[in-house]
Protein backbone atom coordinates (compact mmCIF):
# COMPACT_ATOMS: atom_id res chain seq x y z
CA UNK A 1 0.00 0.00 0.00
CA UNK A 2 1.31 3.25 -0.53
CA UNK A 3 2.42 5.88 1.76
CA UNK A 4 -0.48 8.11 0.37
CA UNK A 5 -3.09 5.33 0.38
CA UNK A 6 -2.08 4.55 4.26
CA UNK A 7 -2.57 8.14 5.31
CA UNK A 8 -5.93 8.65 3.92
CA UNK A 9 -6.96 5.17 5.24
CA UNK A 10 -5.84 5.93 8.91
CA UNK A 11 -7.19 9.79 8.49
CA UNK A 12 -10.69 8.19 7.44
CA UNK A 13 -11.10 6.58 10.44
CA UNK A 14 -10.06 9.41 12.77
CA UNK A 15 -12.54 11.47 10.77
CA UNK A 16 -14.97 9.65 11.16
CA UNK A 17 -14.90 9.37 14.75
CA UNK A 18 -14.00 12.83 14.93
CA UNK A 19 -16.87 13.80 12.19
CA UNK A 20 -19.72 12.55 14.43
CA UNK A 21 -18.41 13.06 17.57
CA UNK A 22 -18.10 17.03 16.88
CA UNK A 23 -21.07 16.41 14.47
CA UNK A 24 -23.51 15.41 17.45
CA UNK A 25 -21.85 18.50 19.75
CA UNK A 26 -23.24 20.59 17.14
CA UNK A 27 -26.49 19.05 17.08
CA UNK A 28 -26.78 20.00 20.99
CA UNK A 29 -26.17 23.33 19.65
CA UNK A 30 -29.91 24.45 19.23
CA UNK A 31 -30.83 22.60 22.22
CA UNK A 32 -28.36 24.52 23.79
CA UNK A 33 -29.62 27.76 22.07
CA UNK A 34 -33.24 26.80 22.93
CA UNK A 35 -32.73 25.83 26.86
CA UNK A 36 -30.61 29.03 27.26
CA UNK A 37 -30.73 32.51 26.47
CA UNK A 38 -27.55 34.46 24.48
CA UNK A 39 -26.42 35.73 27.89
CA UNK A 40 -26.70 32.66 29.67
CA UNK A 41 -24.80 30.74 26.84
CA UNK A 42 -22.32 32.99 27.14
CA UNK A 43 -21.47 31.38 30.49
CA UNK A 44 -21.18 28.41 28.37
CA UNK A 45 -18.58 29.26 25.95
CA UNK A 46 -16.90 31.48 28.30
CA UNK A 47 -16.26 28.65 30.89
CA UNK A 48 -14.96 26.19 28.00
CA UNK A 49 -12.64 28.86 26.63
CA UNK A 50 -10.46 28.96 29.68
CA UNK A 51 -10.83 25.30 29.92
CA UNK A 52 -9.22 25.28 26.37
CA UNK A 53 -5.90 27.41 27.99
CA UNK A 54 -5.59 25.05 30.64
CA UNK A 55 -5.72 21.92 28.88
CA UNK A 56 -2.91 23.01 26.77
CA UNK A 57 -0.78 23.72 30.40
CA UNK A 58 -1.80 20.09 31.43
CA UNK A 59 -1.27 18.41 28.46
CA UNK A 60 3.05 20.70 28.29
CA UNK A 61 3.28 19.32 24.54
CA UNK A 62 4.12 16.24 25.52
CA UNK A 63 1.35 14.59 22.93
CA UNK A 64 3.84 15.44 20.63
CA UNK A 65 7.00 14.81 22.07
CA UNK A 66 5.77 11.36 22.49
CA UNK A 67 5.50 10.25 18.92
CA UNK A 68 8.60 12.13 18.25
CA UNK A 69 10.33 10.33 20.88
CA UNK A 70 9.07 7.04 19.87
CA UNK A 71 10.39 7.46 16.36
CA UNK A 72 13.48 8.64 17.93
CA UNK A 73 14.01 5.98 20.37
CA UNK A 74 12.24 2.64 18.75
CA UNK A 75 13.98 0.41 21.31
CA UNK A 76 12.87 2.81 24.26
CA UNK A 77 9.06 3.03 23.59
CA UNK A 78 8.13 1.78 27.07
CA UNK A 79 10.84 4.48 29.17
CA UNK A 80 9.02 7.00 26.43
CA UNK A 81 5.35 5.92 27.28
CA UNK A 82 6.45 6.27 30.97
CA UNK A 83 7.60 9.65 31.28
CA UNK A 84 5.24 11.08 29.14
CA UNK A 85 2.82 10.14 30.88
CA UNK A 86 4.54 10.72 34.67
CA UNK A 87 5.51 14.77 33.37
CA UNK A 88 1.52 15.09 32.47
CA UNK A 89 0.17 13.08 35.59
CA UNK A 90 2.67 16.12 38.45
CA UNK A 91 2.03 18.53 36.43
CA UNK A 92 -2.57 17.87 36.16
CA UNK A 93 -2.19 16.42 40.26
CA UNK A 94 -0.33 19.78 40.63
CA UNK A 95 -2.97 21.57 39.36
CA UNK A 96 -5.78 19.57 41.04
CA UNK A 97 -4.53 19.90 44.38
CA UNK A 98 -3.82 24.31 43.74
CA UNK A 99 -7.50 24.74 41.76
CA UNK A 100 -9.46 22.58 44.43
CA UNK A 101 -7.43 25.17 47.60
CA UNK A 102 -8.66 28.15 45.33
CA UNK A 103 -11.60 27.54 43.31
CA UNK A 104 -13.36 29.67 45.62
CA UNK A 105 -11.12 32.72 44.52
CA UNK A 106 -11.45 31.61 40.92
CA UNK A 107 -15.09 31.16 41.23
CA UNK A 108 -15.18 35.22 42.47
CA UNK A 109 -13.27 36.02 39.60
CA UNK A 110 -15.44 34.38 36.94
CA UNK A 111 -18.85 35.50 38.62
CA UNK A 112 -20.25 38.69 37.18
CA UNK A 113 -22.49 39.20 40.15
CA UNK A 114 -22.74 37.79 43.94
CA UNK A 115 -26.00 36.41 43.21
CA UNK A 116 -24.33 33.79 40.95
CA UNK A 117 -21.19 32.98 43.22
CA UNK A 118 -22.71 29.73 44.65
CA UNK A 119 -23.44 28.71 40.93
CA UNK A 120 -19.53 29.58 39.89
CA UNK A 121 -18.51 27.73 42.90
CA UNK A 122 -19.98 24.28 41.32
CA UNK A 123 -18.97 25.16 37.10
CA UNK A 124 -15.42 25.68 38.96
CA UNK A 125 -15.29 22.61 40.74
CA UNK A 126 -16.95 20.29 37.59
CA UNK A 127 -14.26 22.06 35.07
CA UNK A 128 -10.98 21.33 37.79
CA UNK A 129 -11.99 17.90 37.38
CA UNK A 130 -12.96 17.45 34.05
CA UNK A 131 -9.50 19.41 32.76
CA UNK A 132 -7.14 16.74 35.30
CA UNK A 133 -9.55 13.66 33.92
CA UNK A 134 -8.94 14.82 30.44
CA UNK A 135 -5.40 15.65 31.22
CA UNK A 136 -4.10 12.00 32.37
CA UNK A 137 -5.92 10.69 29.55
CA UNK A 138 -3.69 12.43 26.81
CA UNK A 139 -0.83 9.96 26.74
CA UNK A 140 -2.97 6.50 26.70
CA UNK A 141 -5.17 8.14 23.94
CA UNK A 142 -1.84 9.08 21.83
CA UNK A 143 -0.30 5.21 22.67
CA UNK A 144 -3.89 4.18 20.41
CA UNK A 145 -2.48 6.16 17.81
CA UNK A 146 1.02 5.45 18.00
CA UNK A 147 0.01 1.33 17.83
CA UNK A 148 -1.99 2.28 14.47
CA UNK A 149 -5.51 1.42 17.14
CA UNK A 150 -7.86 4.07 15.19
CA UNK A 151 -10.56 1.40 15.80
CA UNK A 152 -9.75 1.33 19.44
CA UNK A 153 -9.57 4.98 19.23
CA UNK A 154 -12.45 5.98 17.98
CA UNK A 155 -14.95 3.49 20.02
CA UNK A 156 -14.03 5.29 23.21
CA UNK A 157 -14.54 8.61 21.35
CA UNK A 158 -17.84 7.98 20.36
CA UNK A 159 -18.68 6.34 24.16
CA UNK A 160 -17.62 9.89 25.25
CA UNK A 161 -19.73 11.81 23.59
CA UNK A 162 -22.63 9.35 23.18
CA UNK A 163 -22.51 9.75 26.93
CA UNK A 164 -22.38 13.41 26.92
CA UNK A 165 -25.15 13.90 24.79
CA UNK A 166 -27.10 11.28 25.79
CA UNK A 167 -26.95 13.07 29.86
CA UNK A 168 -27.55 16.62 28.02
CA UNK A 169 -31.06 15.49 26.88
CA UNK A 170 -32.07 13.62 29.91
CA UNK A 171 -31.10 16.91 31.90
CA UNK A 172 -32.58 19.34 29.20
CA UNK A 173 -35.32 17.62 27.96
CA UNK A 174 -36.24 14.19 29.55
CA UNK A 175 -36.29 15.43 33.23
CA UNK A 176 -38.76 18.14 32.55
CA UNK A 177 -41.17 15.97 30.57
CA UNK A 178 -41.18 13.81 33.06
CA UNK A 179 -41.83 16.52 36.01
CA UNK A 180 -44.60 18.44 33.05
CA UNK A 181 -46.71 15.51 32.94
CA UNK A 182 -46.25 14.20 36.44
CA UNK A 183 -44.31 10.70 34.97
CA UNK A 184 -42.85 7.91 37.00
CA UNK A 185 -39.98 10.02 39.50
CA UNK A 186 -41.83 13.17 39.10
CA UNK A 187 -41.62 13.90 42.99
CA UNK A 188 -37.71 12.80 43.11
CA UNK A 189 -36.73 15.09 40.24
CA UNK A 190 -39.04 18.09 41.16
CA UNK A 191 -36.98 18.06 44.78
CA UNK A 192 -33.67 18.65 43.50
CA UNK A 193 -33.61 19.63 39.57
CA UNK A 194 -33.33 23.48 38.35
CA UNK A 195 -34.72 24.17 35.11
CA UNK A 196 -32.77 25.64 32.13
CA UNK A 197 -29.33 25.36 34.73
CA UNK A 198 -26.56 25.68 32.74
CA UNK A 199 -23.99 23.78 35.08
CA UNK A 200 -26.02 20.30 34.05
CA UNK A 201 -23.99 20.61 30.62
CA UNK A 202 -20.85 20.49 32.74
CA UNK A 203 -22.17 18.03 34.64
CA UNK A 204 -22.16 16.13 31.57
CA UNK A 205 -19.06 16.26 30.44
CA UNK A 206 -17.41 15.38 33.66
CA UNK A 207 -19.45 11.93 34.11
CA UNK A 208 -18.11 11.44 30.26
CA UNK A 209 -14.46 12.42 31.23
CA UNK A 210 -14.49 9.59 33.79
CA UNK A 211 -16.30 6.83 31.46
CA UNK A 212 -13.16 7.76 29.42
CA UNK A 213 -10.33 7.33 31.52
CA UNK A 214 -12.48 3.65 32.83
CA UNK A 215 -11.93 2.95 29.15
CA UNK A 216 -8.55 3.55 28.84
CA UNK A 217 -7.78 1.51 31.83
CA UNK A 218 -6.01 -1.56 29.66
CA UNK A 219 -3.57 1.29 28.05
CA UNK A 220 -3.00 2.54 32.42
CA UNK A 221 -2.05 -0.74 33.33
CA UNK A 222 0.32 -1.07 30.54
CA UNK A 223 2.40 1.73 32.61
CA UNK A 224 5.34 1.75 34.63
CA UNK A 225 6.03 3.94 37.16
CA UNK A 226 9.84 4.64 36.65
CA UNK A 227 11.19 7.71 35.66
CA UNK A 228 14.14 7.84 33.21
CA UNK A 229 15.90 11.63 34.20
CA UNK A 230 18.25 11.50 31.15
CA UNK A 231 15.07 10.87 28.41
CA UNK A 232 13.26 12.80 30.14
CA UNK A 233 15.70 15.75 29.99
CA UNK A 234 15.53 15.69 26.57
CA UNK A 235 11.94 15.30 26.44
CA UNK A 236 11.25 18.38 28.12
CA UNK A 237 13.54 20.52 25.86
CA UNK A 238 11.75 19.54 22.98
CA UNK A 239 8.51 19.96 24.45
CA UNK A 240 8.46 22.99 26.53
CA UNK A 241 8.46 25.05 23.39
CA UNK A 242 5.55 22.70 22.01
CA UNK A 243 3.93 23.87 25.24
CA UNK A 244 4.10 27.50 24.46
CA UNK A 245 3.54 27.12 21.33
CA UNK A 246 0.01 25.43 21.94
CA UNK A 247 -0.61 27.78 24.33
CA UNK A 248 -0.11 30.49 22.11
CA UNK A 249 -2.62 29.15 19.83
CA UNK A 250 -5.36 28.25 22.58
CA UNK A 251 -4.96 31.87 22.96
CA UNK A 252 -5.67 32.41 19.43
CA UNK A 253 -8.46 30.86 19.59
CA UNK A 254 -10.23 31.97 22.65
CA UNK A 255 -8.74 34.73 24.13
CA UNK A 256 -11.27 36.55 22.11
CA UNK A 257 -14.29 34.68 24.15
CA UNK A 258 -12.42 35.64 27.18
CA UNK A 259 -11.65 39.48 26.22
CA UNK A 260 -15.32 40.29 24.82
CA UNK A 261 -16.91 39.16 28.39
CA UNK A 262 -14.03 41.74 30.29
CA UNK A 263 -14.11 44.73 27.33
CA UNK A 264 -17.77 45.34 26.25
CA UNK A 265 -20.52 47.13 28.50
CA UNK A 266 -22.06 44.71 31.43
CA UNK A 267 -25.34 44.44 29.94
CA UNK A 268 -23.80 43.45 26.42
CA UNK A 269 -21.09 41.28 27.47
CA UNK A 270 -22.29 38.03 28.01
CA UNK A 271 -25.24 38.35 25.06
CA UNK A 272 -22.47 39.22 22.56
CA UNK A 273 -19.88 36.19 23.34
CA UNK A 274 -23.37 33.81 23.59
CA UNK A 275 -23.80 35.06 19.65
CA UNK A 276 -20.15 34.42 19.20
CA UNK A 277 -20.02 31.34 20.77
CA UNK A 278 -22.98 30.30 18.70
CA UNK A 279 -21.98 31.56 15.18
CA UNK A 280 -18.79 29.86 15.54
CA UNK A 281 -20.02 26.34 15.62
CA UNK A 282 -20.72 26.82 12.50
CA UNK A 283 -17.36 26.89 11.63
CA UNK A 284 -16.96 23.82 14.02
CA UNK A 285 -16.81 21.59 10.58
CA UNK A 286 -13.57 22.98 9.48
CA UNK A 287 -12.38 22.75 12.91
CA UNK A 288 -13.75 18.87 12.40
CA UNK A 289 -11.31 18.74 9.28
CA UNK A 290 -8.43 20.06 10.77
CA UNK A 291 -8.76 18.05 14.09
CA UNK A 292 -9.15 14.97 11.74
CA UNK A 293 -6.24 15.32 9.82
CA UNK A 294 -3.89 16.63 12.94
CA UNK A 295 -5.29 12.76 14.33
CA UNK A 296 -4.13 10.36 11.32
CA UNK A 297 -1.06 13.19 10.44
CA UNK A 298 1.04 13.39 13.78
CA UNK A 299 2.03 9.53 14.04
CA UNK A 300 2.33 9.01 10.29
CA UNK A 301 4.39 11.94 9.74
CA UNK A 302 6.87 10.99 12.45
CA UNK A 303 6.94 7.19 11.35
CA UNK A 304 7.34 8.19 7.47
CA UNK A 305 10.45 10.94 8.41
CA UNK A 306 13.30 8.36 7.54
CA UNK A 307 11.38 7.23 3.86
CA UNK A 308 13.40 8.34 0.76
CA UNK A 309 10.56 10.00 -0.44
CA UNK A 310 9.37 11.28 2.86
CA UNK A 311 9.16 15.00 1.75
CA UNK A 312 7.53 14.66 -1.76
CA UNK A 313 4.73 12.70 0.16
CA UNK A 314 4.65 15.65 2.63
CA UNK A 315 4.01 17.91 -0.29
CA UNK A 316 1.42 16.48 -1.96
CA UNK A 317 -0.52 15.70 1.21
CA UNK A 318 -0.75 19.23 1.53
CA UNK A 319 -1.54 19.83 -1.81
CA UNK A 320 -4.60 17.43 -1.32
CA UNK A 321 -5.65 18.53 1.85
CA UNK A 322 -5.58 22.63 1.14
CA UNK A 323 -8.14 21.76 -2.20
CA UNK A 324 -9.77 19.34 0.65
CA UNK A 325 -10.40 23.10 2.84
CA UNK A 326 -10.58 25.52 0.03
CA UNK A 327 -14.27 23.09 -0.86
CA UNK A 328 -15.03 22.86 2.57
CA UNK A 329 -14.61 26.78 2.98
CA UNK A 330 -16.86 27.37 -0.13
CA UNK A 331 -19.45 24.63 0.50
CA UNK A 332 -19.89 26.06 3.91
CA UNK A 333 -20.87 29.41 3.13
CA UNK A 334 -23.04 28.27 0.22
CA UNK A 335 -25.17 26.71 2.52
CA UNK A 336 -24.78 28.91 5.33
CA UNK A 337 -28.71 29.66 4.95
CA UNK A 338 -29.59 26.04 5.86
CA UNK A 339 -26.92 25.88 9.32
CA UNK A 340 -27.92 29.23 10.40
CA UNK A 341 -31.12 27.02 11.95
CA UNK A 342 -28.78 24.86 14.36
CA UNK A 343 -27.86 28.18 16.27
CA UNK A 344 -31.51 29.60 16.22
CA UNK A 345 -33.75 29.71 19.90
CA UNK A 346 -37.42 29.50 17.80
CA UNK A 347 -38.96 31.21 15.73
CA UNK A 348 -39.30 34.23 18.49
CA UNK A 349 -35.67 34.53 18.75
CA UNK A 350 -33.75 33.64 15.75
CA UNK A 351 -32.28 37.11 15.29
CA UNK A 352 -30.98 36.85 19.03
CA UNK A 353 -28.19 34.49 17.27
CA UNK A 354 -28.38 35.12 13.51
CA UNK A 355 -26.98 39.01 13.60
CA UNK A 356 -23.78 37.38 13.96
CA UNK A 357 -23.40 35.33 10.93
CA UNK A 358 -21.02 38.01 9.01
CA UNK A 359 -18.66 36.82 11.46
CA UNK A 360 -18.74 33.24 10.00
CA UNK A 361 -16.81 33.68 6.65
CA UNK A 362 -13.54 35.12 8.52
CA UNK A 363 -13.76 32.35 11.42
CA UNK A 364 -13.58 29.93 8.62
CA UNK A 365 -11.12 31.23 6.50
CA UNK A 366 -8.87 31.55 9.85
CA UNK A 367 -9.60 28.05 10.15
CA UNK A 368 -8.31 27.13 6.69
CA UNK A 369 -5.18 29.29 7.39
CA UNK A 370 -4.86 27.03 10.70
CA UNK A 371 -5.45 24.16 8.80
CA UNK A 372 -2.21 24.70 6.71
CA UNK A 373 -0.17 25.99 9.35
CA UNK A 374 -0.57 22.65 11.34
CA UNK A 375 0.48 20.85 7.82
CA UNK A 376 3.45 23.43 7.69
CA UNK A 377 4.54 22.79 10.92
CA UNK A 378 5.79 19.45 10.17
CA UNK A 379 8.83 20.94 9.40
CA UNK A 380 10.52 22.10 12.92
CA UNK A 381 8.80 19.08 14.73
CA UNK A 382 10.67 16.81 12.35
CA UNK A 383 13.96 18.58 12.31
CA UNK A 384 13.95 19.15 16.25
CA UNK A 385 13.98 22.75 15.79
CA UNK A 386 10.47 23.32 17.77
CA UNK A 387 11.68 26.66 19.76
CA UNK A 388 10.46 28.01 15.61
CA UNK A 389 7.07 26.91 16.67
CA UNK A 390 7.17 28.88 19.69
CA UNK A 391 8.62 31.65 18.13
CA UNK A 392 5.83 31.73 15.42
CA UNK A 393 2.82 31.06 17.73
CA UNK A 394 4.31 34.33 19.96
CA UNK A 395 3.94 36.21 16.65
CA UNK A 396 0.02 34.82 16.52
CA UNK A 397 -0.65 35.16 20.05
CA UNK A 398 0.90 38.95 20.28
CA UNK A 399 -1.27 39.65 17.10
CA UNK A 400 -4.62 38.08 18.61
CA UNK A 401 -4.12 40.01 22.64
CA UNK A 402 -2.82 43.56 20.75
CA UNK A 403 -5.33 43.50 18.46
CA UNK A 404 -8.53 42.35 20.20
CA UNK A 405 -7.73 44.78 23.00
CA UNK A 406 -7.84 47.11 19.86
CA UNK A 407 -10.83 45.99 18.05
CA UNK A 408 -13.34 45.09 20.49
CA UNK A 409 -14.45 48.02 22.38
CA UNK A 410 -15.66 49.29 19.06
CA UNK A 411 -16.44 46.13 16.69
CA UNK A 412 -17.09 43.45 19.61
CA UNK A 413 -17.32 40.15 18.10
CA UNK A 414 -16.78 41.05 14.07
CA UNK A 415 -13.56 42.61 15.67
CA UNK A 416 -12.76 38.95 17.64
CA UNK A 417 -13.26 37.28 13.72
CA UNK A 418 -11.06 39.86 11.84
CA UNK A 419 -8.28 38.91 14.17
CA UNK A 420 -8.76 35.85 14.38
CA UNK A 421 -8.54 35.05 10.37
CA UNK A 422 -5.35 37.22 10.35
CA UNK A 423 -3.82 35.84 13.52
CA UNK A 424 -3.52 32.33 11.24
CA UNK A 425 -3.09 33.86 8.23
CA UNK A 426 0.50 35.68 9.41
CA UNK A 427 1.02 32.21 11.34
CA UNK A 428 1.07 30.37 8.17
CA UNK A 429 2.68 32.27 5.95
CA UNK A 430 5.56 32.51 8.76
CA UNK A 431 6.02 29.29 8.88
CA UNK A 432 6.23 28.80 5.26
CA UNK A 433 9.18 30.79 4.61
CA UNK A 434 10.77 29.71 7.87
CA UNK A 435 10.35 26.06 6.99
CA UNK A 436 11.82 26.52 3.32
CA UNK A 437 14.60 27.69 4.78
CA UNK A 438 15.44 24.93 7.44
CA UNK A 439 13.71 22.27 5.69
CA UNK A 440 12.56 22.56 2.46
CA UNK A 441 9.58 20.50 0.87
CA UNK A 442 8.42 20.93 -2.76
CA UNK A 443 5.19 22.13 -2.06
CA UNK A 444 3.46 23.23 -4.98
CA UNK A 445 3.07 27.01 -3.81
CA UNK A 446 1.43 28.38 -7.00
CA UNK A 447 -1.51 25.80 -7.34
CA UNK A 448 -2.24 25.72 -3.70
CA UNK A 449 -2.31 29.95 -4.13
CA UNK A 450 -4.55 29.55 -7.10
CA UNK A 451 -7.33 27.18 -5.01
CA UNK A 452 -6.88 30.04 -1.75
CA UNK A 453 -7.93 32.96 -4.07
CA UNK A 454 -10.55 30.93 -5.74
CA UNK A 455 -12.49 30.08 -2.73
CA UNK A 456 -12.18 33.09 -1.37
CA UNK A 457 -13.53 35.10 -4.29
CA UNK A 458 -16.29 32.20 -4.51
CA UNK A 459 -16.98 32.69 -0.77
CA UNK A 460 -16.85 37.20 -1.47
CA UNK A 461 -19.66 36.59 -4.43
CA UNK A 462 -21.90 33.95 -2.60
CA UNK A 463 -22.03 35.76 1.15
CA UNK A 464 -21.96 39.51 -0.02
CA UNK A 465 -22.53 39.97 -3.36
CA UNK A 466 -25.54 37.26 -4.07
CA UNK A 467 -26.92 37.82 -0.30
CA UNK A 468 -26.22 34.79 0.80
CA UNK A 469 -28.64 32.63 -2.11
CA UNK A 470 -28.60 28.96 -1.41
CA UNK A 471 -28.83 28.30 -5.30
CA UNK A 472 -26.28 30.51 -6.81
CA UNK A 473 -23.63 29.53 -3.87
CA UNK A 474 -24.00 25.57 -4.49
CA UNK A 475 -23.93 26.44 -8.43
CA UNK A 476 -20.73 28.80 -7.87
CA UNK A 477 -19.11 25.39 -5.51
CA UNK A 478 -19.84 23.08 -8.11
CA UNK A 479 -18.01 25.24 -10.88
CA UNK A 480 -15.19 25.16 -8.41
CA UNK A 481 -15.68 21.26 -7.70
CA UNK A 482 -15.61 20.64 -11.67
CA UNK A 483 -12.87 22.63 -12.12
CA UNK A 484 -10.39 21.21 -9.13
CA UNK A 485 -11.63 17.68 -11.06
CA UNK A 486 -10.55 18.96 -14.28
CA UNK A 487 -6.65 19.77 -13.52
CA UNK A 488 -6.49 16.91 -10.86
CA UNK A 489 -7.83 13.77 -12.65
CA UNK A 490 -4.23 12.42 -13.67
CA UNK A 491 -2.78 12.68 -10.48
CA UNK A 492 -5.32 11.60 -8.30
CA UNK A 493 -5.78 8.34 -10.72
CA UNK A 494 -1.87 7.52 -10.50
CA UNK A 495 -2.20 7.98 -6.74
CA UNK A 496 -5.36 5.44 -6.21
CA UNK A 497 -3.63 3.22 -8.49
CA UNK A 498 -0.48 2.80 -6.51
CA UNK A 499 -0.25 -0.44 -4.91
Amino acid sequence: MSAIKKFMGQTAVYGISTVFSRLFNFILTPLFTKAYNSAVYGIFTKMYAYASLINAVLAFGMESTFFRYLNKHEDRKQEVYNNSFICIAFISGLFLLTSLIFSNYIAAYLSTDAQHFSDYQKYVQYFIWILFVDAICVIPFAKLRAEGKPFRYSLIKFLNIGCFVGLNLLFIKVIPMVIKYDWVLADWFSSWYRSKWVGYVFMSNLVASIVTFFLLIPEFLKLQLKLDRELLGKMFGYSWPILVANLSFIVNENLDKIVLSKLLPAGIADIDVGIYGAVCKIAVFLSIFNTAFRLGAEPFFFSHAKKENAKQTYATILHYFVIALALLFVALVANIEVLKHFISRDATHVAEYWVGLPAVPYLLFGYVCLGIYMNLSIWYRLSDQTRYGLYISIVGAFITIVLNFLLIPKYSYMGSAWVSMLAYFVMMVISYFLGQKHYPIPYDVKRIGAYLVTSVVLVILSFWVFNRNIYIGNALLLLFLAGVAYLEKDDLIKILRKA
